[in-house]
């Protein structure tokens, strides 16, 4: 791999303009695509095999006239009542212009009593908004925004809920936060414009690609809205990251006196084989979300690997083009002090992180100690995760859908925001009677927790039937979930065992809560996957057993962390209005596997960077303490500067409205803050130098049935470096004395 990849940099080097070239025409082709076949992003989640899934096919097979999506429109007048004659002709006026937007089927009359969408005080009345497309996209939100204008001119507040206004939200602008904070952090790593310049760069041009083809994916398959945010994140964080581990690499072999091509060569011959690897694991583990079970949580993991792999390609091709076009005048337009390049020589000793990793060494039962019990004491709090829907009262208020959500639960209490449509099958053949359909209503508006419940609505055929209950407490509320399971488990089984009907309790709410529960209990699986295969291929890395078991450990000791803090945040409340969050919620039923899918990853990025450069040292040397030393002193800046870009990416999606986005920016901004400090800097170190020669220990037999993969590029180095001809090239002597390494 190292050989392959050192000839490809070096052609890269040498051509730039023919790899450039190339990916101008990729890229030319993915947006060609985007125009013939790219669709809009879709939140038509399909849950398999859960009774909220059977209950919204058997409405959409029975009840093929409703279709679509149904939002609301939400008026209230501040003076006084929405029935009187003014305010009455002003919503007339708005609904009759909302009846002639795009897409929509029907709008409900609020005044006809059969509706009850008018409170008991007259204060707020709403209207059901029916469109024949799932979800209704920009210019039907759009539409709608200018029809409730004539409202709002006649005095009375007017609002919309999501589904109607979600294709029209701005989320845009947190990317280029993000990138200006790592061209500020790149400046100071590298003290040089064209240094810095060129991952952001290569960065850019590939989540142009990368995102063109998730809109691609998008006109194939349902994407859900949140994945290109998601997809966006992850894209420009590894982009940048891998670039800059590269670049860091190729500036040392130019000081040393390589020139230009050979130096991308090399550069993409170590750092990029483990860029390679880094972003393999990456890619494995966002693939893994397809145990999930769900369709749509699988598709936010392809639009998210699809977005690293593009990144992944582009620091191994389109890079060292970048690297050769630059040439010697890669350091000029310096200012400052001239930065390091992580190559530490013989002054390893004297740098900062070369004394820290010296210290550690000396003392490694008490770093590795004060280290492992703080990130437990911070991951804590993940024993007492709730998994469930954020509603939209936990949006900001400057959102109409917040304001839309207060306003009906001011009207008609927090339970009106979350209806549970309860959908009855008569069966083949089938005909309900008066009697029976009352008996089901009847039984579910006298059960504990439900306000009131609607009259049963039956379908054309006569077979099908749907009656809507509001609960008293909202959708997030633990209540709620408790009252969907009483219904499901005993009120609905009871009331029908006489009749011998069907009943699924189905609608938004019930959806997530078995969202929820069925990647609750897929979660352990997903884990034990994603840390099964990562440590067979560390294993294989490395040539040890060790490294990849306390690889996995710290990296889910990092992760529990970010969780412990999502849970204190937005489930606990603790500092969540200085991120735009007024209440408390529960935590995104995606959140953890997803989140699982990502930190694992990009915590093995760090951890392959960091012990191919231990490991070469070793190789090299022999001394475990040394090899540690040498190792962290070499990757510390880099890993620092690739850290701090990647939380400022992270967090800077901490604008956006979206509260899973919220909670995606600070559960991946904390872990790779973690990860980068805690993990690397004292944790990994520690626990090394507590293992010694240990570390590398693997049994002879099993050392010749795995197959060789020279992530450090020793075997390019050899070649190509003549301080290398020392270095074994057989690392199957790892096995051997010391003594005999030595010499």
């Amino acid at each position: 791999m190292s050989m392959f990849l050192y000839r490809l940099g070096r052609a890269a080097a040498l051509h730039p303009w023919r790899m450039i070239g190339a990916w101008l025409v990729i890229a030319v082709a993915v947006l060609g695509l985007q125009v013939t076949v790219g669709g809009e992003t879709s939140d038509d989640f399909r849950i398999p095999g859960t009774e909220a899934q059977r209950g919204a096919d058997l409405l959409t097979d029975r009840f093929p006239s409703e279709g679509g999506v149904s939002g609301r429109v939400v008026f209230a007048d501040p003076d006084g009542d929405v029935t009187d004659r003014s305010a009455r002709t002003a919503i007339e006026a708005t609904l009759a212009e909302l009846t002639e937007g795009p897409h929509v089927l029907g709008v409900s009359d609020p005044f006809d009593p059969a509706n009850a969408a008018v409170s008991a005080d007259g204060s707020v009345a709403f209207a059901s908004v029916h469109y024949d497309i799932t979800p209704p996209g920009a210019a039907e939100g759009e539409a709608a925004e200018a029809a409730i204008r004539i409202a709002r001119d006649a005095g009375l507040h007017a609002e919309l809920s999501r589904e109607i206004v979600r294709g029209t939200e701005d989320e845009g602008g947190s990317e280029a936060i993000g990138l200006m904070v790592a061209v500020v952090v790149l400046l100071v790593a590298f003290g040089s414009v064209i240094a810095a310049g060129i991952p952001i760069g290569s960065a850019v041009f590939g989540i142009f690609v990368g995102l063109g083809l998730v809109t691609v994916m998008a006109g194939i398959t349902d994407v859900p809205s949140v994945s290109p945010l998601i997809a966006t994140m992850i894209g420009i964080g590894v982009g940048i990251d891998y670039a800059l581990f590269v670049v860091t690499r190729h500036r040392g072999f130019l000081q040393d006196g390589k020139e230009p091509a050979e130096a991308a060569a090399l550069a993409n011959a170590t750092s990029g084989t483990a860029v390679v690897f880094a972003g393999f694991t990456v890619v494995v583990a966002l693939l893994g979300l397809l145990l999930a079970g769900i369709p749509s949580v699988a598709t936010m993991g392809y639009a998210s690997a699809i977005t690293v792999a593009v990144a992944m390609a582009g620091a191994v091709t389109l890079l060292p083009a970048f690297l050769g076009l630059a040439g010697h005048r890669i350091d000029r337009w310096r200012f400052g002090r001239r930065a390091g390049t992580g190559d530490v020589g013989g002054a390893v000793y004297q740098t900062m992180a070369g004394r820290w990793a010296d210290h550690i060494g000396r003392h490694p039962w008490r770093y590795a100690t004060v280290s492992l019990l703080g990130l437990l004491v911070i991951s804590a709090p993940v024993l007492d995760m709730r998994t469930g829907i954020a509603d939209d009262g936990s949006a900001g208020i400057e959102t109409t859908y917040r304001r839309a959500y207060d306003m009906l639960a001011d009207g008609f209490g927090s339970g009106f925001n979350a209806p549970l449509t309860i959908a009855v099958d008569a069966g083949p053949g089938g005909k309900f009677g008066n009697a029976e359909l009352a008996k089901i209503r009847t039984a579910v508006a006298s059960t504990p927790g439900v306000d009131f419940a609607t009259e049963p609505i039956v379908s054309p055929s006569g077979d099908a039937a749907v009656i809507t209950a509001f609960p008293q407490t909202s959708p997030s509320a633990l209540a709620t979930e408790e009252l969907v399971h009483t219904l499901r488990d005993d009120v609905l089984p009871t009331a029908t065992t006489q009749i011998g009907f069907d009943t699924y309790v189905t609608g938004n709410t019930p959806a997530f809560i078995d969202i929820s529960e069925k990647l609750s209990a897929r979660l352990p699986i997903f884990i034990a996957a994603v840390v099964g295969l990562s440590f067979l291929l560390l294993m294989v890395v490395f040539r040890s057993i060790v490294v990849p078991l306390k690889a996995s450990v710290v990296n889910l000791l990092s992760i529990g962390a970010a969780y412990g803090v999502v849970v204190v945040v937005f489930q606990w409340g603790w500092g969540n209005e200085f991120i735009g969050v007024d209440t408390t919620v529960p935590i995104s039923p995606f959140l953890p596997m997803m989140m699982f899918a990502i930190l694992f990853g990009l915590s093995m990025d760090y951890e392959v960077f960091l012990l191919s450069r231990i490991r070469e040292e070793y190789v090299r040397s022999g001394d475990s303490h040394h090899s540690v030393v040498v190792g962290l002193a070499a990757t510390a800046r880099v890993i620092t500067s690739a850290a701090l870009i990647m939380i400022s990416v992270f967090a800077a999606f901490l604008l956006t409205p979206d509260i899973e986005v919220k909670m995606f920016a600070v559960g991946l901004s904390v872990a790779v803050l973690v990860d980068a400090t805690v993990v690397r800097m004292i944790l990994v170190p520690s626990t090394m130098a507590l293992m010694g020669d240990a570390n590398w220990w693997l049994p002879a037999w099993l050392d010749r049935r795995l197959p060789r993969i020279d992530v450090e590029g020793v075997a390019v180095l050899s070649q190509h470096e003549p301080h290398m001809g020392t270095q074994r090239d057989d690392e199957s002597c790892l096995d051997a004395p010391k003594e005999m390494i030595h010499s």
